[in-house]
């Protein structure tokens, strides 16, 4: 009785756990991590400066290495249940107020202030029971299932897309 009990238990501890934590750089293949690597350190001035667009985002052509325009995915994630940890950049709100789409970046301010990460380094979330976001500085968890899909819009394009299933503020407990 003691065994199927503690096997219950096991089984309860797994099925809740969350899913495995996914590196930001195992969204780049190989190929393009070495060029990463291998980049000069790019500025991260104000939006004006050079390389920027008027509508936002990176110029093609302005003197920046390929790699940061790269929307190179890796085809064994597609569809994984990941564990992601980054920064919002809200999109689309409910009725609440609480954000339901938005990018999810791997350093705060991407999109808005810096030059936004590549595309197959910006993933767009989809969460239909929203999250409230008051700081956008707050890193977040996302969990869910990860697909490659293009996304475009104005402020940045993206590689991937997770439909999640939980999103939560990170807690220090968890660093």
């Amino acid at each position: 009785m003691r065994s199927i009990v503690f096997s219950l238990l096991c089984f309860a501890s797994v099925a809740h756990a969350a899913p495995a934590e996914l590196d930001w750089l195992e969204l780049m293949p190989a190929e393009d991590r070495r060029a990463l690597e291998e980049m000069p350190e790019i500025e991260h001035n104000s939006p004006e400066a050079n390389g920027f667009s008027d509508q936002g985002g990176l110029k093609q052509g302005a003197g920046l290495p390929e790699v940061m325009y790269s929307a190179k995915t890796v085809p064994a994630l597609n569809g994984q249940t990941i564990r992601l940890g980054g920064y919002p950049v809200p999109l689309e709100t409910d009725s609440k107020g609480r954000s339901t789409e938005f990018f999810l970046v791997p350093y705060p301010g991407a999109c808005i202030h810096v030059p936004p990460p590549p595309p197959n380094q910006i993933v767009m979330v989809r969460y239909p029971a929203g999250i409230a976001l008051e700081d956008i500085y707050a890193p977040l968890w996302v969990d869910g299932t990860l697909r490659i899909e293009p996304v475009s819009n104005d402020l940045a394009d993206a590689a991937y897309v997770i439909t999640a299933a939980e999103v939560s503020l990170v807690d220090e407990s968890d660093l």
